[in-house]
């Protein structure tokens, strides 16, 4: 799997977007089946939860297991509808047309994920609208025609609505034409399971991770904008794992990333020093 780059080849290759081996992934709920449903009845889906929670995990997960290309978008706010749905380039045998990620994905099929879509300009993000509904179809403006999308085709889109402000949000025009499902950190027993496969920590440090994340977790709204994320547990069970000390690899891992504010790390840094 890899992100969308623009290609200067007029061949396109969809499968150098499949996912070549399965995603480790671990269901919380009930999210594989609603997202098979979403697949076979043609809706598109949103994925809401914090950062580092296993939404692109689990996309990863659904391409393989439905063996559908994933060809992921980065949002962000110079995002352009050109950069979504494509281009006209300059080539050495004159202009050709070249398609942008949204438009590979309704061509070729495939699930087309634009991630954290609430980073990209709103008069960007209406250029899906008309893949959302019934139509199922993508004005390409440029080049004068409606292009419509194969069966195998799925929207995704994915935010953090911890992140949300007055500038920054979807408009409900575009929320109210996609189905939900919404992600959490993990369970206790999941999330120990996830950094041990994932790091290669034994159980009772993967166990030491878990409760610290949970005390930190507890002070979002109160230091915190956010709480530690399960990425950042694997990426300090990684460091334990090549040999760095634990409070050592919970500092780096867990406590810096999240804050800057010094009383607010010595306090999180007290917390690691009573579980560990």
């Amino acid at each position: 799997m890899r992100e969308f780059a623009q290609q200067m080849s007029l061949e396109i290759n969809m499968q150098d977007y499949r996912i070549e081996k399965e995603p480790f992934y671990l269901p919380i709920q009930d999210e594989v089946s609603l997202f098979e449903i979403a697949y076979e009845s043609k809706l598109p889906l949103m994925l809401k939860g914090p950062t580092g929670c296993g939404k692109t995990r689990f996309l990863s997960y659904m391409a393989y297991k439905v063996n559908l290309p994933l060809i992921t978008v980065a949002c962000h706010e110079d995002l352009t509808a050109s950069d979504l749905v494509g281009r006209y380039l300059l080539d050495k045998p004159g202009i050709r047309w070249q398609d942008g990620p949204v438009t590979l994905a309704v061509r070729h099929g495939g699930i087309c994920y634009l991630d954290e879509i609430v980073e990209a300009r709103k008069d960007t993000t209406v250029v899906i609208h008309p893949l959302t509904d019934d139509r199922r179809v993508l004005p390409l403006e440029k080049l004068g025609h409606i292009i419509e999308a194969t069966d195998n085709f799925m929207l995704v889109i994915s935010y953090n609505p911890g992140y949300q402000t007055v500038l920054k949000d979807l408009k409900q025009s575009t929320k109210q034409r996609f189905i939900s499902i919404d992600f959490d950190y993990p369970s206790a027993q999941l999330e120990e399971e996830i950094v041990i496969h994932e790091s290669g920590v034994d159980r009772s440090e993967a166990a030491n991770l878990r409760k610290i994340a949970e005390k930190f977790r507890t002070m979002k709204g109160r230091g915190l904008d956010e709480g530690v994320s399960t990425r950042l547990l694997i990426y300090a069970g990684t460091l334990i794992r090549k040999g760095v000390d634990p409070r050592r690899a919970c500092a780096v891992a867990m406590v810096r990333p999240i804050t800057d504010d010094p009383e607010i790390q010595k306090t999180l840094e007290e917390i690691v020093s009573a579980v560990i």
